[in-house]
């Protein structure tokens, strides 16, 4: 049975759509109606049998619109009608710069990037502008932006067809202004990286973005970041945290995250949460349970996963802190002195030498998998395991690392298998987890193809749908498409996105429970997702039976209560 749902903005709308005399016969007309779908509004709850209309950028009837007309019909027979996927974890930082489509995002039903993680594309010096300019890689770009809110403005002006927001770096507050060393923070050093913050936020940023285990984010201090939160709880913004720790020091790691939200008064959002390692997978209970007890106390706290048990990064996760301070080049030049590379081997394959190590968490060289260089002469290494390249080359795993670094002179793009299978679907099923690919947009050509991804970056969200709930009936759809949509929307304080209702903004994807799929493979990694037919953004169709329309809706989405937050 459908059910016509009227708020008073739908009604008011309603009656601007149809005429002032609600005695007219015309039917009423929409920008676009999605019609014959069956609706999850992102609650949680079961759908329903309805139809949606759309003016502008906003829903304006969920209901019986069958007498309706609309300059853009979606049928969605035999479809599952959602609200856009916001994705938690994004690294489009770039990727959106080449390619504004974000076809691999779309082709999911993802239709909010959130960036951030640590690094975030302003505020710059003019130095880091240089760097950022020296840096690049497949992708080139200008950089005529300076601040965070200029970047996420760039992109909206430039095209894009999938919103986007970001958390400030604090990783980049840092390299601001104190630049790659290991040293503490001063009273002004501080207060400059506060009033940066404060100027994000003002600009309409998320909140602060930590990821401790990458130098010079390793050398801040708790105090540290207990102040870069407190300046954006002064906006109820959030601090999110890629941990000090995931392996050896994974419960500690929850404490000063805790600690944190605590002390600053800040919500707080734990990225990738899991226990990595072997050996520290029996954390991942008590793990869970201090973020029970610390949301029984009132704290804020939420987290999120990708759905794979293999991350991914650089090689740059092997090394001594130490041996990363001053930047790249001096990390770099330290890997080529002989006395300094002796000591450096030896700690990376030290499980006592006091650092997150991610090669040693993964247990062996064959379960780190090499997935792109930027010297053309290492490329046909890509899709091999660190152990397959170092027995080729006669080296132990170890002085291979550092070998390959020197050659291509980067981080080196690498997966590591490091989760357990278990922990991922009891992570799946804790209320309050999200989703975020950790990966960036893209699509299946040049200059992405360049390298292998991981293929989260295609597959994370398509993952979760299909194998996670219609297969392994981890949790039902309805649970899932929550955790998608209105959880993390309400966790970013985003006000009318994650929702199908009268008001909210109309981001939509219309998709096939029974198809929807990841294709995305470790060795074959560029592959679209299947089973997302219809994807609307802001009120318009940006994918139609799976391709892209050439339109780029997409908005830089402000915090709550931004001037002009959209």
């Amino acid at each position: 049975m459908r059910q016509l749902l009227i708020t008073a903005l739908g009604a008011t709308i309603f009656l601007v759509a149809c005429g002032s005399d609600t005695s007219q016969s015309d039917a009423p007309t929409y920008d676009l109606i999605v019609r014959g779908g069956m609706i999850y509004d992102g609650r949680g709850g079961e759908a329903v049998a309805a139809d949606i209309g759309v003016i502008d950028d906003r829903v304006a009837m969920v209901g019986d619109l069958s007498a309706a007309s609309a300059a853009t019909v979606i049928d969605a027979q035999g479809r599952a009608v959602a609200p856009g996927f916001i994705n938690v974890l994004s690294w489009s930082i770039e990727s959106l710069i080449q390619d504004g489509r974000g076809m691999g995002a779309l082709k999911q039903g993802v239709t909010l990037e959130v960036m951030g993680e640590g690094r975030s594309m302003g505020p710059l010096t003019p130095a880091m502008r240089e760097e950022m300019i020296a840096s690049q890689s497949d992708i080139k770009y200008d950089v005529p932006w300076t601040t965070l809110g200029e970047y996420l403005q760039y992109l909206e002006d430039k095209g894009v067809s999938v919103n986007v927001a970001s958390f400030v770096g604090a990783k980049t507050l840092r390299i601001h202004e104190i630049g790659y060393d290991n040293i503490p923070a001063t009273d002004e050093t501080l207060a400059s990286m506060q009033a940066l913050v404060r100027q994000a936020m003002e600009e309409g940023a998320l909140g602060v973005g930590s990821a401790l285990i990458y130098p010079p984010a390793t050398f801040a201090s708790t105090e540290e970041l207990t102040a870069l939160a407190t300046a954006a709880a002064e906006y109820d913004g959030g601090f999110t945290i890629h941990m000090r720790s995931e392996g050896d020091r994974f419960l500690e790691g929850i404490q000063e995250t805790l600690a944190i939200t605590r002390d600053s008064g800040a919500w707080s959002h734990i990225y990738h949460f899991k226990p990595a390692g072997e050996k520290n997978w029996p954390k991942h209970g008590d793990g869970l349970r201090m973020l029970e007890e610390a949301r029984a106390e009132g704290l804020d706290v939420t987290a999120d996963v990708y759905t794979y048990t293999a991350g991914a990064t650089g090689l740059d996760a092997a090394f001594p802190p130490w041996s990363q301070e001053g930047g790249h080049d001096a990390w770099v030049a330290r890997l080529k002195d002989p006395a300094l590379r002796k000591r450096i081997v030896a700690e990376i394959r030290d499980p006592d030498a006091g650092y997150e190590n991610l090669y040693l968490a993964a247990g062996t060289p064959d379960n780190v998998l090499l997935l792109g260089f930027n010297n053309p002469a290492l490329r046909p290494l890509i899709g091999k395991t660190l152990g397959e390249v170092a027995r080729e080359r006669g080296t132990s795993p170890e002085d291979t690392i550092v070998d390959l670094v020197i050659e291509d002179d980067s981080i080196v793009d690498a997966a590591y298998t490091l989760m357990s299978e278990e922990n991922l679907r009891t992570n799946i099923a804790w209320p309050h987890m999200m989703f975020g690919s950790d990966g960036s947009a893209m699509a299946p050509e040049e200059p992405f193809t360049i390298r292998n991804y991981h293929p989260r970056s295609y597959g994370n969200f398509a993952r979760l749908l299909g194998k996670w709930v219609r297969e392994e009936q981890v949790i039902e759809l309805p649970d899932a498409i929550r955790k998608l949509t209105s959880l993390p929307a309400e966790t970013l304080r985003l006000k009318e996105r994650g929702c199908l209702a009268e008001g909210c903004y109309a981001d939509i994807v219309v998709f096939d429970p029974a198809e929807i799929a990841d294709l995305a493979t470790f060795q074959e990694p560029h592959q679209y997702a299947v089973g997302v037919d219809h994807v609307v953004v802001n009120g318009v169709q940006v994918l139609k039976d799976g391709e892209h329309t050439g339109e780029f809706s997409g908005r830089f989405v402000k915090r709550p209560g931004f001037p002009g937050e959209r």
